[in-house]
């Protein structure tokens, strides 16, 4: 990401996340205001209720007792006891119900046995003609109960039982009841038994969706969940009998959605404002901090590019850390230059010093990695390879040999033939070289001619048998001139060959040992004035174990 970006965000975020999170913060200080203020409304809405049902329970306990002193129905019920199989004793006592509601004005009345069977009864229904009355009913699956909801043909009732006493001996009770004025859809309740919804008003959403919501309220008189992504607030407005309650609900998204729409729009205008200076301040920021930095990364990349390290003008920038930014990179930069050039110094000293080293240990070989070396930077320039790669292949050569430290002065001075197991330890020189100079990081680069410079074209070589250009050419390159140099050198154990000897060998072996067309350039070098020769298979063999004798 830009750092022109990166300085806009860093000024611009943090001011959008404030305003983000204020908007929001009073945006819940103000819904949880109009939830205690619904909370509040509904417990006063319970109270009244309570306060109405108080009043209206003590006017219907005083009909009950009324209707619970009723003589006739006393007798029609200890008849119906004595001749529970009689149906003029049921019609008799149904007759008398009957009789009672119709005084009363209520919907439904049965009687029950003192061990609460039910006797006989009557409910509300509308008629053929379109009128109500009350007819008889069965009332054998219903429970006994003082008070409380019932259910009877898919209807709701509400009722209250008075005892039947006669000489101080209970024959039964009498229960009276009113159909259940559920809440209509504008004010939203649910009705629950034994904890389970079995009526709601909530349009469109099923009670055991609603039960599913309020699973989290259980033993909670007051409860807030949330229905199909609206919140609502729900409180026990009526409990019947122990088991049926009804709720009250309130939705809170509906009572606060006229604040948070004002809100809304109050927060949009102020953000709308305050995101516009606040861009216009970021941008202004960024640009001023990014621009002296940017004109310093694009000196960088030419840097990079030229590999010289820039030195940059105090008038860069007005701002004063980058003007200090700028001297101090100045001073870093003197300090770098020369340290490389004393580094390079250095390193060109060492690498001739481990050279020399190499080749003092024997008069025949001496001036030998030279040799490599400039035949080496020779070839390759003449392949036209670039000044730095000719370099590396220089330096590369001038080490080629530096394993040989590691090898006994018995074997590489023998002046007799190399036993197999005393060229085994010659064949170790390449590895070992490699060794020594891993331990030292601004030689990596001449790591694989070092190691791989006795590798042959035909995959023969060694140490790790590679063949064709699965060796580096840098490695290949020293791989000739070695062998040239080897060959044309005097030894403790024969005299060097000519010139066109050793060119001759190098000839026939192309394409086995060494890379052809390396060995084609080496052949035109300038100073290389052999007419080439005709390649025979016999005296391949024989130049094949020449070169490899070489390899010390």
């Amino acid at each position: 990401m830009p750092y022109r970006v990166r300085v806009f965000l860093v000024c611009f975020v943090p001011f959008a996340v404030l305003l983000a999170a204020s908007f929001w913060l009073v945006q819940r200080l103000a819904q949880s205001t109009v939830r205690d203020s619904l909370r509040t409304s509904l417990r006063a809405s319970e109270l009244a209720i309570a306060s109405v049902h108080a009043k209206a329970d003590a006017q219907n306990g005083n009909f009950l007792k009324i209707a619970g002193d009723n003589a006739a129905l006393k007798a029609g019920v200890q008849l119906l006891r004595s001749e529970s199989r009689n149906p003029a004793a049921r019609r008799t006592v149904e007759d008398q119900l009957r009789e009672l509601g119709q005084h009363m004005g209520v919907d439904f009345l049965f009687v029950s046995a003192p061990n609460g069977a039910p006797l006989a009864g009557v409910v509300r229904q509308v008629g053929a003609d379109g009128k109500t009355q009350l007819v008889p009913t069965d009332f054998a699956s219903l429970e006994q109960g003082n008070q409380g909801l019932m259910q009877i043909g898919g209807r709701t009732f509400q009722f209250a039982s008075v005892p039947l006493d006669v000489d101080d001996g209970n024959i039964g009770s009498l229960s009276v009841g009113e159909y259940f004025d559920f809440p209509g859809p504008a004010t939203p309740a649910l009705l629950m038994e034994d904890g389970k919804v079995i009526q709601s008003n909530i349009p469109n959403v099923p009670p055991a969706e609603v039960a599913a919501a309020l699973a989290g309220c259980e033993g909670r008189a007051e409860c807030d969940f949330r229905l199909r992504g609206v919140n609502w607030i729900s409180v026990p407005t009526q409990v019947f009998g122990g088991r049926y309650v009804l709720r009250s609900l309130e939705n809170v998204d509906q009572a606060t959605g006229p604040v948070q729409s004002r809100l809304r729009n109050l927060f949009l205008v102020m953000a709308f404002g305050s995101v516009v200076i606040a861009l216009l301040c970021s941008v202004v920021s960024s640009q001023s901090i990014v621009s002296p930095i940017a004109q310093v990364v694009s000196h960088l990349r030419n840097a990079e590019r030229t590999g010289e390290l820039p030195r940059f003008t105090t008038e860069l920038s007005s701002t004063r850390e980058i003007r200090e930014l700028a001297e101090s990179y100045n001073r870093a930069a003197g300090s770098v230059r020369h340290a490389r050039e004393n580094l390079q110094r250095a390193y060109v000293e060492f690498t001739g010093s481990l050279a020399s080293a190499l080749d003092a240990r024997d008069r025949y070989t001496s001036g030998h990695s030279y040799r490599v070396s400039l035949f080496s930077c020779e070839t390759a320039s003449a392949m036209g390879l670039g000044p730095e790669h000719v370099e590396r292949i220089r330096i590369g050569a001038q080490l080629h040999d530096i394993g040989k430290i590691g090898i006994a002065d018995r074997v590489l001075q023998k002046p007799g033939k190399l036993t197999a197991e005393e060229f085994d330890m010659i064949k170790e020189h390449p590895v070992i070289g490699r060794r020594i100079l891993e331990g030292v990081q601004g030689l990596a680069p001449y790591l694989e001619a070092v190691e791989l410079h006795h590798e042959n074209w035909d995959g023969t070589g060694y140490p790790k048998g590679l063949s064709g250009e699965q060796t580096p050419i840098d490695a290949r390159i020293i791989h000739v001139s070695d062998a040239y140099d080897a060959m044309t050198s005097d030894r403790s154990y024969r005299q060097g060959m000519t010139h066109d000897e050793a060119i001759r060998i190098l000839f026939d072996c192309a394409g086995t040992m060494f890379d052809p067309g390396i060995v084609d350039v080496f052949l035109k070098l300038p100073f290389k004035d052999a007419v080439v020769p005709q390649q025979s298979a016999n005296h391949l063999v024989q130049a094949r174990e020449i070169v490899a004798a070489e390899a010390r």
